[in-house]
């Protein structure tokens, strides 16, 4: 497995922008398809983006289509998430994810390397 550390979180106002981070250890990164998920208070935990190995394909959900792009830097071992025009509703809690799956994986358990989360918060 994958060691994953988000950063970036932080508290921003309706309209701002934020990119987050997520850097992985060992060797292997590029061999990975990753994806971002967020969870907010008394709720499931929910997709929000994935990228291939590559970085040529990616894939995201309704709700920041057009407003977040994840990429990733196989020779930094990173992963980010810029997230432009953000809403209240974007607050969260914010992972990172890693899996071998080929394809467009959006759900939780296709995924087994997970970071611990960085907060993000959007003020109305």
């Amino acid at each position: 497995q994958v060691q994953l550390v988000e950063s970036g979180g932080g508290l921003v106002q309706a309209g701002g922008s934020l990119r987050l981070s997520c850097a992985a250890s060992g060797r292997t990164f590029s061999i990975y398809t990753m994806g971002w998920f967020r969870q907010a208070p008394g709720k499931e935990r929910e997709f929000v983006a994935t990228i291939a190995s590559s970085g040529g394909m990616t894939y995201y959900a309704d709700s920041v289509e057009g407003r977040f792009t994840i990429s990733r830097d196989n020779a930094k071992n990173t992963l980010y998430l810029q997230m432009n025009s953000l809403k209240p509703e974007d607050t969260a809690v914010y992972y990172c994810a890693a899996t071998k799956y080929i394809g467009q994986p959006i759900t939780v358990r296709e995924y087994d390397s997970w970071g611990q989360g960085t907060q993000v918060t959007v003020s109305s």
